[in-house]
């Protein structure tokens, strides 16, 4: 664990540096207080955007991996913009932007369709258990 979260310290340093010197330092700060600010409106509706999915897997459009995929980036992305810095807000983009696909792959499907295996009487197998040795105990 500790492999991997040093390079993404001194990556998201590094970026960090080398925008806040190509902007300025005045720009970095806007940058990093309206990802914040995005950051926290995405996660304070994310409840919404929970419950939107949720219906959207009622009537069939997705299925629950998508449903679930959707979420946790949602969430994840939501996260990685409230983390200053320049590598976490890119990452956090991302992890939207899939979201956002996710959402656009579900709108494609047709509404009747759905992704659940129907279980019912179509699986049952009738069969009868005969016990021979019952029947020899009543003919004695």
């Amino acid at each position: 664990m500790i492999f991997l979260v040093i390079p993404f310290l001194l990556l998201e340093l590094y970026l960090s540096l080398k925008t806040g010197e190509t902007i300025g330092f005045f720009w970095s700060v806007v940058w990093i207080v309206l990802s914040f600010m995005l950051g926290m409106l995405l996660l304070q509706r994310s409840s919404e955007t929970m419950m939107g999915n949720m219906q959207s897997m009622r009537r069939g459009k997705i299925d629950i991996r998508r449903f679930q995929n959707a979420s946790m980036s949602y969430f994840i992305g939501a996260i990685l913009l409230i983390i200053p810095g320049v590598f976490s807000d890119l990452l956090g983009v991302m992890a939207l932007l899939y979201t956002l696909y996710l959402q656009f792959v579900a709108k494609i499907t047709p509404e009747g369709t759905t992704h659940f295996k129907k279980q019912g009487d179509d699986n049952v197998i009738d069969v009868e258990i005969i016990d021979e040795h019952s029947r020899s105990d009543r003919s004695s």
